[in-house]
Parts: C-alpha cells; sequence; structure tokens
C-alpha cells in the first residue's frame, strides 16, 4: 500500500467515524482502520465521496499507508483497549511517528503511556476532544498535550478541524504529556456543575413556582440573550419544549430521574482532593448524580412521609414570581463563575505539581467554540487571565467581582427560599458557601486545629509569633511548648 495518508483514525464508532469525516471533508489523507472490517466497509460505502479516504483491513496495512511522519489518532474505548492498541501500533511504527489518544483518558494513564512511548522513540500525545459526535464531525475543541515537536506536526492538522470562534481554532498546544487529558477533565467537571445549576433552576420554577415545562423553556430561550448565552442554556429550552411523541406529555416529564456518568467528574473532584482545591461546586454535582441513583434509598424516603418544608412558592403574586424568576438567573450566573473559579484554580495547581506550563487564557479562548460548555462569557474569562486580573482567582476579576457582588442579593435569596421549601440545590449553596469562606477574614478551622492537637498532638501556629506549638492538654495548667 502506497504512503500517501497524512493522518489515520483507529476506530471508527460514532466519535471516530465522525473525526474521521471531519478530517477528509478539510482536505487531509485519511488512513482508516477498525478491528471489524465491516465498520470501515459501512463507513466508505456512506461517506467514501467525502473526502479521500485510505482503507485498511489489517493494522500493518494502516500503518503502512501514512506518511512519515506518521500520525495515527486512537479512538477505541478507554482502559485496556487502549493500552493493547497503543502497543500494538507501536510495535509498526518507527522513531518520529505520533500516537495521539484522542478518547476520555484519566490523566495519569497519559503520563505513563507518554514515558513508555517516548523510551521506544515514538511521539505519544493525550488530545482532549469536547463537542460529541457532533463536534467530532463540524468542529471540536481540542486539548492535545505532548511535546512540542509533536504538536509542530500535528498542528496544521488539527487546526483544519477545530471549531472556530472568531476565525481562530478552537486548539491550543496544551503541556507535556497528560496535561491535555487533564485540562479536558476539568472541563467534563465544570460541566457537571453548570448541568446541575441549570437543573436547579428549572427545579425551583418547576417545584418552587409551579411552572410549566413551556413556560421554564421560554424564560431558558429569553436567558440565552443575556450574559448566560451557552450551548447548555439553549439545548435546555430545546428539551423543555419538546413533547413526548407517545403521551404528549412534556418529554422531560417521561425521562426517568436517573443521570449517568462515565467518570471524569469523579476524577476532577478525586484529583482536586489530591492536590488539596476545594471545587465544591463540582463535587456536589458529582453527588447530586449519585443520589439520582440511589433508587432504592429515596423509594424509601417517600415512604417516610417526612413532614418538614412548605410546599412550594406557587402561592406568589405574579410581579415577585417575575422578580423570584431574576434572582434564579443572577444566582445562576454567580454560581457559573465560582465553578469555573474552582476549575481553573484546580489547572493551575496541577501545573505547578506536574510541571506544566498552561496558558489559561488560550485555555478559555478554545473551549469558546465546539465544546459542550461553550459560552459567550468565556471571552471575559479569556480577557481577565491575558491582563493577569485573574492570576489568583477569577474571582478576583473586576468583571466578574462586580458580577459576584451585583447577584448577591438573589443569591441568598434563591437558596434560603430553596431550604426554606425544601427543594435540594446542592451547587448553588455550596458555591455561595465557597464564597463566603473565601472572603471571610477568619475561620473556625482554629477550632479545629486547637481539636486535633488535642487528640492528637498535631500542634498548630500562633497569629502573634512564629513557630510551631503543641499545648499539654492533660496537664493541669496547660503549658505550652514551642517545638520549633
Amino acid at each position: 500500500m502506497t504512503a500517501e495518508a497524512n493522518v489515520g483514525v483507529v476506530g471508527l464508532a460514532a466519535m471516530g467515524g465522525s473525526l474521521a469525516r471531519n478530517l477528509a471533508y478539510h482536505g487531509n489523507k485519511v488512513a482508516v482502520f477498525n478491528r471489524t472490517y465491516a465498520r470501515t466497509e459501512k463507513l466508505m460505502a456512506e461517506h467514501g465521496d467525502e473526502g479521500e479516504f485510505f482503507p485498511a483491513k489489517t493494522l500493518a496495512e494502516f500503518v503502512a499507508s501514512l506518511a512519515k511522519p506518521r500520525v495515527a489518532i486512537i479512538m477505541v474505548k478507554a482502559g485496556a483497549p487502549t493500552d493493547t492498541m497503543i502497543d500494538q501500533l507501536a510495535d509498526l511504527m518507527e522513531p518520529g511517528d505520533i500516537i495521539v489518544d484522542a478518547g476520555n483518558a484519566h490523566f495519569p494513564d497519559t503520563i505513563r503511556r507518554e514515558k513508555a512511548i517516548s523510551a521506544r522513540g515514538l511521539h505519544f500525545v493525550g488530545c482532549g476532544v469536547s463537542g460529541g459526535e457532533e463536534g467530532a464531525l463540524k468542529g471540536p475543541s481540542m486539548m492535545p498535550g505532548g511535546s512540542e515537536e509533536s504538536w509542530k506536526a500535528l498542528k496544521p492538522i488539527f487546526e483544519s478541524i477545530a471549531a472556530k470562534a472568531e476565525g481562530k481554532p478552537c486548539v491550543a498546544h496544551i503541556g507535556e504529556n497528560g496535561a491535555g487529558h487533564f485540562v479536558k477533565m476539568v472541563h467534563n467537571g465544570i460541566e457537571y456543575s453548570d448541568m446541575q445549576l441549570i437543573a436547579e433552576s428549572y427545579d425551583l420554577m418547576r417545584r418552587g413556582l409551579g411552572m410549566t415545562a413551556e413556560e421554564i423553556a421560554d424564560v431558558f430561550e429569553a436567558w440565552n440573550a443575556t450574559e448566560l448565552n451557552s450551548y447548555l442554556i439553549e439545548i435546555t429550552a430545546d428539551i423543555l419544549h419538546e413533547k413526548d411523541k407517545k403521551t404528549g406529555k412534556p418529554l422531560v416529564d417521561v425521562i426517568v430521574d436517573h443521570a449517568g456518568m462515565k467518570g471524569t467528574g469523579t476524577w476532577t473532584v478525586q484529583s482536586a482532593l489530591d492536590l488539596a482545591v476545594p471545587v465544591t461546586g463540582i463535587s456536589e454535582a458529582v453527588f447530586a448524580r449519585g443520589l439520582s441513583d440511589q433508587t432504592e434509598l429515596r423509594e424509601e424516603a417517600q415512604k417516610q412521609d417526612f413532614q418538614v418544608g412548605r410546599s412550594g412558592l406557587e402561592g406568589m403574586p405574579l410581579e415577585e414570581r417575575q422578580a423570584f424568576v431574576n434572582n434564579i438567573r443572577e444566582a445562576l450566573y454567580a454560581s457559573k463563575i465560582v465553578a469555573y473559579a474552582q476549575g481553573f484554580n484546580e489547572i493551575q495547581a496541577a501545573a505547578k505539581a506536574y510541571g506544566w506550563d498552561i496558558d489559561l487564557a488560550a485555555v478559555a479562548r478554545i473551549w469558546r467554540g465546539g465544546c459542550i460548555i461553550r459560552a459567550k462569557f468565556l471571552n471575559r474569562i479569556s480577557d481577565a487571565f491575558e491582563s493577569g486580573e485573574a492570576n489568583v482567582s477569577l474571582l478576583f476579576a473586576p468583571y466578574f467581582k462586580d458580577a459576584l457582588e451585583t447577584a448577591d442579593h438573589s443569591w441568598r435569596r434563591v437558596v434560603s427560599r430553596a431550604v426554606n421549601f425544601g427543594i435540594p440545590v446542592p451547587v448553588f449553596s455550596s458555591s455561595l458557601a465557597y464564597f463566603d469562606g473565601l472572603r471571610s477574614k477568619r475561620l473556625p478551622a482554629c477550632l479545629i486545629q486547637g481539636q486535633r492537637d488535642y487528640f492528637g498532638a498535631h500542634t498548630y501556629q500562633r497569629v502573634d509569633e512564629p513557630g510551631v506549638f503543641h499545648t499539654l492538654w492533660a496537664e493541669k495548667d496547660r503549658p505550652e511548648i514551642k517545638e520549633s
């Protein structure tokens, strides 16, 4: 087979097939391989005329069809199947060739794989890809890690297929080894928080105010013309407008209230714990999905018929209801800002821990198009990091500080009303608690450290003298000793 293809795709399921078509449509010569050749034949039969493809029956044929330096993009199931495919490709490739894992890999796996593959003289790139099947086909947001040398070869290919925001491709080299997959992981964590906040807003309007799905859809449509303009707000309006063809009810009313998850949100929280970075909004969003899956426990709770809370806010006069809907909008925006601030803080902490040089302004820019969390205010976030205003925290940049202060009354009103009426708003309330904790001059952690010293001699520091201290709590006069 002639080595003509400048890029290849291994794994032609929904995402891989769409990515291969996107590459071919934009002028790339694309080698394609799938373990089951029937899937390759199906792609060629249905879309072979969309560009220049080089179908291969074996992996050896696939590698032989690639021009040097060879670029092979893997889109197979995460975990062991990915490791197997990487090893098989590496055995067939030569020094200087590039293997790209474009799946949702856990970043420690990417670090491990990059180390092993680079030792063989090959390049390994963990590339986060966001946008789902549609994004893969029409233009995703792409977050490649790996070496600078591999990025030089991949840049024209990736820029040809990435989504565009203000005419610029939504792709940038994130950093070495696992940096790309780490940033994609945090992107997904922020996505969890964003989705849960939208769901909490819906719940407050549906159960709290007694609004219909259609009425709430109209609200989200209106919000999409404000600072909340985003892909997730847009599709929420579409979902709430949709009617079930079988029953005629709003489709949302016949969908089981169990939200699934594939692991990236959990990884984001686990990594934040390892880095000692609070990502309260993301963690509460993950736990909310977990609670939705506790079917038996929730059914048992219904049987208990707890006599707590009030029935809702339906009795509000129309004018007050409209004001409360606006309160929800402002609280949603404030909590969304906190989610992004926490996510970027986690990226900053990881960059320091793993030695990655990550441009946060660039990250915000490439999230403006193609990805699930694309939103109008990402321009503001990018500007804040570009100017240095957000270097400590996004919350301290003047635009976002003003937004939080403007939303403060609404934010507190939404959380307090929700608590009074028994409507759970875990991300709204945890985001507000984080904000209040962050701006508190003194936290009760002083008492906790005193407790730790009392039962475990863990020591403490003083506000008026340097050093480490321990109180001999068991002694009658409680003597204090300075340990250093």
